[in-house]
């Protein structure tokens, strides 16, 4: 497991080399099986039957001890208690805590706690693509498209937008600001292809007779007007699809901060507020990212922004 993957029991959060590499996960079903005559079974299904949660770790420093001891406590208490990482949520029971004292600075531990409800959320459908994958592919597209057509103020213009796409790391994340950064050079692009589907489709038009070979006019002229209108007419369909990908592009971008909405909060902490919002704990490095905060405690009582989830969540900052 990466060293900056969230990993929080009740209010502890497990840091360096306390995150273990893994952590299990899943169970089993509980199933009654009766067997019958004549090699008939019959198998009930009764539910999920999830798998105890174990894992271990190192806590190192001159405060080892103390965070050793306190986890212990978490046990001893005998209460239930949010288990959070990834996108993990459950609420637990520590049934077992054991570590070894090797120096003060030195405990390597082991935690195995029992699960008493499973809050991930139920995964139904494969994840969609994230709006970042579906905008680069599509400017993938839209590049392409443009080498078809061959308009060296189209290629230029479609330079200009990938510049702005790859200059955003993470564009679900991204401010108002920075999304029109990308939009306006998309629009320029999208008006250029409206004036070449204008000009090619006037070419088109203007024919008056087959390959728009005219009486008395020189050879030159008649095969310049057949090669035009052969042109124009490969064209129409590129641009066409040119103005669907960046129409879609649009209205994609356009999607990433609307319907954002504001809740009160007093105290507690983001991923509370995510679960609550996002169904989804790990959503909280969304909140961060839009509220301009890098601990996920909250003092007091905030107003949290809360925008929409637009990326399957990880619990990882700047991941």
């Amino acid at each position: 497991m990466k060293p900056d993957t969230v990993l929080q029991l009740k209010d502890f959060e497990f840091s360096g080399t306390e995150i273990p590499e893994k952590i299990n996960f899943g169970g089993e079903q509980h199933l009654i099986v009766n067997k019958l005559v004549g090699g008939v079974r019959d198998v009930q299904a009764l539910g999920p039957d999830p798998a105890p949660i174990t894992w271990g770790g190192l806590f190192r420093g001159t405060t080892a001890a103390y965070r050793a001891r306190y986890v212990q406590n978490i046990m001893n208490e005998g209460r239930a208690v949010d288990l959070i990482w990834s996108e993990f949520l459950y609420r637990v029971l520590v049934r077992e805590f054991k570590a070894d004292f090797e120096r003060f600075y030195q405990i390597p531990y082991q935690i195995t706690v029992e699960i008493v409800a499973d809050l991930s959320g139920a995964v139904t459908e494969k994840a969609p693509a994230s709006v970042d994958d579906l905008t680069r592919d599509d400017a993938a597209s839209v590049t392409a498209l443009a080498d078809q057509i061959g308009d060296p103020t189209l290629s230029s213009l479609v330079s200009s937008l990938n510049t702005a796409i790859s200059t955003v790391s993470d564009i679900a994340k991204a401010a108002t600001s920075t999304i029109n950064s990308i939009v306006k050079p998309l629009n320029a692009v999208r008006a250029r292809v409206q004036v070449l589907f204008a000009s090619v489709n006037n070419t088109v038009r203007s024919v008056t007779t087959l390959g728009g070979i005219l009486p008395n006019n020189p050879i030159s002229t008649n095969v310049g007007r057949i090669l035009s209108q052969a042109t124009a007419a490969t064209q129409i369909p590129v641009l066409q699809q040119m103005d669907v990908t960046l129409g879609r592009m649009g209205k994609n971008l356009g999607n990433i901060n609307a319907g954002t909405k504001t809740v009160t909060q007093a105290g507690g902490n983001l991923l509370r507020v995510s679960a609550d919002e996002y169904g989804d704990a790990m959503g909280f490095t969304t909140l961060l990212a839009a509220n301009g905060l890098t601990d996920p405690q909250l003092a007091g009582v905030n107003t949290i922004v809360v925008p929409p989830l637009n990326q399957t969540p990880n619990g990882v900052l700047n991941a």
